[in-house]
């Protein structure tokens, strides 16, 4: 009696005695497994496996995650629409660190042993941890994009924690160390580490600023653009790094007339003459200024504090405050609690420490007059047998 003929999927046995199994996918190409069968049962196996996800809808095409890892990941940056910092970047990350491992790999044949072993590799080659995690961030998000297309089943990066290491604490500028910095440095730069210091805002959102930007009657700065520095030396006007970013500061009424000073000396006129200038004319340059920086802390005994140091010291101030996680949210130009929930924890840690101390001060001062006279005849007793 003739066998059932197949529903789905072909069958056949191979000279060598092992089996292929082939089926017709949704595009109507004939596709074979990627690998021989010992059993004709697992050849038939295999094939309701293929024809159970088609059914579901889960059929991937096995030839679309054949494509190179390093065409995927340029095509991929070059799609974003990124800021051209960021792609400089993520071009510098994958031609120096993912290139050399994965470029010329299939991006179906990435595997979570594979990346494991990457990252090993390259943290145990002495690349900074933060690299390394900015590298593999990277690889998970181009990853991520291969899955929503398609082109793989699942992402291999699956190590739980690896793009965001661990980060050493950063200094925080007591008021009387920003003072002390900004009256070390050149008069020009004075404003703005007071500007840093108290009002949190970023190095390029300072050299941005405009006198259009600065109300000192309102005692508030409007935060509009930002100046960011390219690694071939060029700058670039850009919005701040999130619709958050832009916003309106206010500044604390103590450094305005600071401000003031700095306006009728070291600004340009005209609304839009920019707020800060080189002895030259010129934007100020990161580069230059860290080494002004460096002289004046130097000068100001304070040691291995950043410019970026001081938006800490604003931040922990107006946490200090008492301000709510969306009002420090707004000063600080952040679009999520993240980080303004780990300034109000600082913060309340230190409110805890004060709440002991005066906990402390007030339960000796209610002791009873009795108990304090006792203890003290007790100890002048234990003197006197000693003695």
């Amino acid at each position: 009696m003739a066998g059932k003929r197949r529903q789905f999927g072909r069958v056949r046995k191979l000279p060598s005695g092992r089996y292929q199994a082939r089926y017709v996918g949704p595009d109507g190409v004939l596709r074979p497994a990627p690998h021989t069968f010992r059993t004709k049962r697992d050849a038939d196996a295999w094939l309701a496996d293929v024809q159970t996800e088609m059914r579901r809808g889960d059929w991937h095409d096995p030839d679309a995650g054949r494509v190179a890892f390093g065409d995927y990941a340029s095509t991929w940056i070059a799609e974003r629409g990124l800021t051209t910092r960021t792609t400089e970047l993520y071009r510098s990350l994958l031609r120096l660190h993912l290139a050399p491992a994965f470029g010329a790999v299939a991006v179906a044949d990435i595997s979570p042993a594979a990346v494991r072993r990457w990252r090993a590799d390259r943290l145990g080659a002495g690349v900074g941890a933060s690299t390394v995690a900015k590298a593999y961030a990277l690889l998970r998000a181009v990853l991520t994009t291969a899955v929503q297309d398609q082109v793989i089943r699942r992402n291999p990066c699956q190590i739980k924690g690896a793009s965001t290491p661990p980060t050493p604490e950063r200094p925080t500028a007591t008021v009387a160390e920003v003072y002390a910095i900004a009256d070390a440095l050149q008069p020009r730069y004075r404003a703005l580490v007071l500007m840093a210091g108290f009002l949190g805002l970023r190095w390029g959102e300072l050299v941005g600023l405009h006198r259009r930007d600065v109300d000192l009657d309102g005692q508030a700065v409007r935060v509009r653009q930002a100046v960011a520095e390219l690694t071939n030396g060029q700058r670039e006007i850009k919005a701040p790094k999130s619709a958050a970013g832009k916003r309106t500061v206010a500044i604390p009424a103590v450094i305005v007339p600071d401000l003031r000073w700095h306006l009728e000396h070291f600004a340009e006129q005209g609304a839009h003459g920019r707020v800060f200038v080189g002895a030259k004319g010129a934007i100020p340059r990161r580069n230059h200024f860290n080494r002004l920086w460096h002289k004046a802390c130097d000068k100001a005994g304070v040691k291995g504090l950043r410019f970026h140091d001081l938006r800490h010291t604003g931040n922990t101030l107006a946490a200090s405050t008492g301000a709510s996680t969306r009002e420090l949210m707004a000063r600080m130009g952040h679009s999520t609690a993240r980080a303004a929930l780990i300034y109000q924890h600082a913060s309340a840690e230190r409110d805890r420490l004060i709440a002991d101390s005066v906990s402390a001060l007030v339960s000796r001062s209610r002791r009873p007059s009795g108990a304090r006279e006792k203890d003290h005849g007790s100890e002048g007793h234990a003197g006197d047998t000693e003695g």
